[in-house]
């Protein structure tokens, strides 16, 4: 697959913010993710999520989630005022840091800005505090700080404009389809995590690996 031209050091050099998905990027999210979910389907009759759901699933908001999942059913609104209102501590358990992500993260923040920007909502939070990130990131916004969430550019520019830079001094750090539209939208290059098969400037396998491209770490 075609992949975009790979940033150079001179792309890199201009860079001051790193910005973040959460799900499938920070944390591995999809045992607790489908827990959640099958809590909510099973509550009105409906259930198990099937593979494809849950592919959907990990990248959408949580009300387009129950959109997806409840679509021809007669408690698509009732199921979206009780997944608003649902306590999310108990799911928190299933889930993992991605390795190295927290020493990653330690080694930026004296050079970097970090932000995250995702669409997950209400539960940002409580994930970032369970696992110990919550004082490494510089900037959060999730889907409820926005009117529109990815693949709208609303989360990007939101971050963009209180860092006050311009899209060649960001990057953003997605795992799937949808952060490398909200990529583009904002005009923000793109660095993608373990999917290969995802057009990037930059691919990572390990958060390591981006020690070894952004300047003061190779």
């Amino acid at each position: 697959m075609f992949n975009a031209a790979p940033l150079t050091r001179t792309d890199l050099a201009v860079v001051k913010v790193v910005i973040y998905d959460c799900d499938g990027v920070l944390i591995d999210s999809r045992r607790a993710n489908e827990a959640f979910y099958n809590h909510l389907l099973e509550k009105f009759g409906l259930g198990p999520i099937t593979p494809r759901q849950l592919d959907f699933v990990q990248s959408s908001t949580a009300r387009e989630a129950v959109d997806f999942l409840f679509q021809g059913t007669p408690w698509v609104a009732a199921a979206q005022d009780y997944q608003l209102n649902i306590d999310n501590r108990p799911f928190l358990s299933l889930l993992r840091l991605e390795p190295h992500i927290r020493e990653v993260l330690a080694a930026l923040r004296p050079k970097y800005h970090t932000a995250i920007a995702t669409n997950r909502g209400k539960s940002l939070p409580l994930v970032l505090q369970e696992l110990g990130l919550d004082d490494l990131f510089d900037l959060t916004v999730s889907s409820y700080d926005v009117a529109k969430p990815k693949p709208h550019p609303e989360c990007l520019l939101k971050v963009m404009k209180h860092f006050r830079v311009e899209p060649k001094e960001a990057v953003y750090i997605g795992d799937a389809p949808v952060d490398l539209l909200v990529s583009r939208h904002a005009g923000v290059n793109f660095v993608a995590y373990k999917n290969p098969g995802l057009e990037a400037h930059y691919h990572l396998q390990d958060h390591r690996d981006l020690l070894e491209i952004l300047p003061g770490f190779a």
